[in-house]
């Protein structure tokens, strides 16, 4: 294992993989938080990629598409607290001036820099405020290298209540993976999700390190889900600037999948509003794809998600949203299992008393659902959370 490590609410910051700087700073796009991030190689070096495919995909995803098709970039630049999406050829216009403006600054091909974005939706970038800000860029490079991991985690964020951040050491190596996300609605990835960006010192090629990337983002990231909504920005990229050298690709992998992972619970546990984390395990299905497919059924039902905020073992609900995939014919209710945790409610009946304690178990801050399907040996593992008043809140408030 690569042993990686939570880090978002250390005192102790976590510094980027050797050879990487990072810039942020406020430039005034909502409030006085941090909103502009760069983080850059000190060169070119292999990088992948995975978008949203949201058919309002925005400006941002356009353009990093584009950049990042020949498998390397040196940067990334983050504007947080607006999409920059819906907002026609002007918004698409100022995503390319914006990324002109950072390899400008950066002194490298334009197709070179990543862009993501984030926030309001149909709005379009208030540039005299992003032009200051790069033109600021461009006047600091000295800046350059005094931004944490954790500074870059926290300027990504938006309606995240904490930074997250996750780190591992490749096994076998002195090479390291740092990743920072953010996300906590608008989830259910149809790709990726939300923005991830991730940065490791390891020599891996561009074509292993795109095939390795996608492989995970499918387990981790293409498994969590807070309210099924397909984000329009959603952005997720990966830079190996090979300053620690070769790794082994399995124990690169097993340490990405491990950066990964913990960033993927760390979003779903801070879901909007949502104080439970909620993990959904289905087995015994007829591959793989069915398992997830099932899972995702579970995890996304509004149902399901407000018995366990209730702290109901309502085991019924999680039968109807197996039962809802209804073009999966081979699922018969005599196979299925359905436990809460490791105690199983279904076809065995709980008593007075295991409903109790089952509803003692649903009142903790991590909830397991596991189903067993009894068709053959396909498995998947998804995250979510609960649904809460807070979520409707949130969101009912979040332009106002």
């Amino acid at each position: 294992m690569s042993d990686a490590w939570p880090r978002a609410d250390s005192s102790e910051p976590i510094t980027l993989p050797q050879d990487f700087s990072a810039y942020v700073a406020n430039i005034g796009i909502k409030d006085t938080t941090v909103d502009l991030v760069v983080v850059a190689a000190e060169r070119s070096c292999p990088a992948a990629g995975v978008f949203t495919r949201s058919r309002f995909a925005g400006p941002s995803v356009v353009v990093s598409r584009e950049h990042v098709a020949d498998r390397n970039a040196r940067a990334v630049v983050v504007i947080s607290k607006n999409a920059n999406v819906a907002t026609g050829a002007e918004g698409l216009a100022n995503a390319h001036e914006v990324v002109e403006g950072v390899a400008d600054a950066l002194g490298c091909p334009v197709d070179e820099v990543l862009l993501a974005s984030t926030g309001v939706i149909g709005r379009q970038y208030p540039m005299q405020r992003v032009r200051a800000g790069i033109a600021a860029l461009a006047d600091r490079r000295e800046a350059f290298g005094g931004a944490s991991a954790l500074d870059v985690a926290q300027g990504i964020m938006t309606t995240d209540t904490v930074a997250k951040i996750a780190a591992a050491r490749i096994q076998g190596s002195d090479a390291t993976v740092v990743g920072v996300a953010k996300g906590v609605g608008m989830i259910e990835p149809d790709m990726a999700t939300l923005i991830t960006l991730i940065f490791t010192d390891a020599d891996v090629e561009p074509a292993d390190l795109d095939d390795i990337f996608r492989r995970v983002i499918d387990r981790t990231f293409n498994c969590v889900s807070i309210d099924t909504d397909t984000s329009t920005s959603d952005t997720a990229i990966v830079l190996a600037n090979r300053a620690a050298g070769p790794v082994d690709l399995a124990a690169f992998e097993t340490a990405l999948g491990d950066v990964a992972l913990s960033l993927t619970k760390q979003v779903a546990r801070d879901g909007e509003g949502a104080e439970t984390l909620i993990e959904v395990v289905v087995d015994g299905a007829r591959d793989d794809a069915q398992a997830k497919r099932v899972a995702k059924a579970v995890v996304n039902s509004p149902l399901v998600k407000t018995a366990v905020h209730g702290a109901d073992p309502n085991w019924g609900r999680v039968a109807m949203a197996v039962g809802k995939c209804s073009d999966d014919t081979d699922i018969d209710e005599s196979a299925v299992v359905i436990r809460f945790g490791t105690r199983e409610c279904y076809p065995v009946r709980v008593d007075e008393q295991g409903l109790a304690s089952l509803s003692e178990y649903l009142r903790g801050d991590e909830v397991q659902i596991h189903v067993s399907l009894g068709i053959a040996d396909g498995t998947a593992t998804v995250w979510g959370c609960d649904l809460t008043d807070g979520y409707v809140r949130i969101n009912a408030d979040y332009t106002t």
